[in-house]
């Protein structure tokens, strides 16, 4: 296990609010061919500041994770929103998840219209009775109040060409990615919001670990928030995200510990790769991965870097 960047409770007594980011865990190479590293780092560092200039105004966790998210979901060199990876007939199919600690989730799975799936998937959680809502079509993203786009909005020349790529060579690699964030608000409240636009040639109708809670996504007031990245299939089989809550609730590890154990187990017992953020209400956190490259970063109160 790879590790980015760390923060024990004892050295993190007063780091409220705090906030990580993802941009996705995979081969480094094949995504900075795409643009370069300035521009993936210049993408995390404006989604930092967008999440924090929202905790800094004493906003909720929620929120903070939410604006940080819809940041990498506007980026067109993130998967997830515009950009995001495209199925086997070339469509956008986007699943994203939020959670909070006092345990109120909402996801969507397959959502083609919203310009931003991580606020579709608040919107289940404050505007419905439910958790997930697979295909949320336009009159209901209308009725949520949310900002919608043509399907053509989701899709990009990069992911066209990356999709011929895949399916003439059928690879696997660089087929994943997604994006993320957690945080810890000024209250001590914590949050986590993921989202992606799933795997490149991917069926349609494949839903992938970040729309399902505990699986890429989780938080709880006792636990962390997290959020996760990587092959989905794997993430789903060993519910990383809750196993990784699971350790901390049931057997006191501390948060490092926690996170290694579940890739041991999880993700390196399936030969799979990936990677997570997390923090603690106590003000632990973790950047973590086991594949080769990792995009994240962090704003710490004091501190803001980005790692590409």
């Amino acid at each position: 296990m790879n590790i980015l960047y760390s923060r024990s409770a004892s050295d993190a007594r007063s780091a409220r609010p705090l906030l990580l980011i993802h941009g996705g865990a995979g081969p480094r190479s094949t995504e900075l061919a795409l643009q370069t590293e300035k521009d993936y780092r210049r993408g995390l560092l404006a989604a930092l500041e967008a999440g924090r200039h929202v905790l800094e105004g004493g906003q909720s966790a929620l929120d903070g994770v939410c604006a940080a998210v819809v940041a990498l979901e506007d980026n067109p060199l993130f998967n997830a929103g515009c950009g995001a990876s495209l199925t086997e007939c070339g469509t956008a199919e986007m699943d994203a998840a939020v959670m909070t600690g006092d345990g109120q989730a909402g996801a969507v799975a397959v959502s083609r219209y919203a310009r931003n799936p991580v606020l579709a998937a608040r919107a289940v959680m404050e505007q419905t009775d439910h958790v997930l809502m697979v295909g949320p079509g336009i009159d209901l993203v209308d009725r949520w109040g949310l900002r919608r786009e043509p399907t053509s909005y989701f899709v990009t020349d990069h992911r066209l060409r990356q999709l011929d790529s895949v399916l003439a060579q059928r690879q696997k690699a660089a087929r994943h990615g997604t994006v993320g964030a957690v945080a810890i608000d000024a209250a001590g409240a914590v949050a986590c919001a993921t989202s992606t636009g799933g795997m490149v040639g991917q069926s349609v109708g494949r839903v992938g670990d970040t729309g399902l809670i505990g699986a890429g996504s989780f938080a709880g007031w006792d636990t962390a928030a997290i959020s996760c990245t990587g092959e989905g299939e794997a993430f789903i089989k060993g519910v990383v995200a809750h196993d990784i809550a699971s350790r901390i609730r049931h057997g006191g590890a501390s948060l490092h510990d926690a996170v290694h154990a579940t890739y041991e187990r999880e993700l390196d017992g399936r030969g799979a790769t990936g990677g997570s953020i997390a923090l603690t209400p106590d003000g632990q956190a973790l950047i973590a991965h086991n594949s080769k490259a990792m995009f994240a970063g962090y704003w710490d109160g004091e501190r803001t870097e980005a790692f590409v």
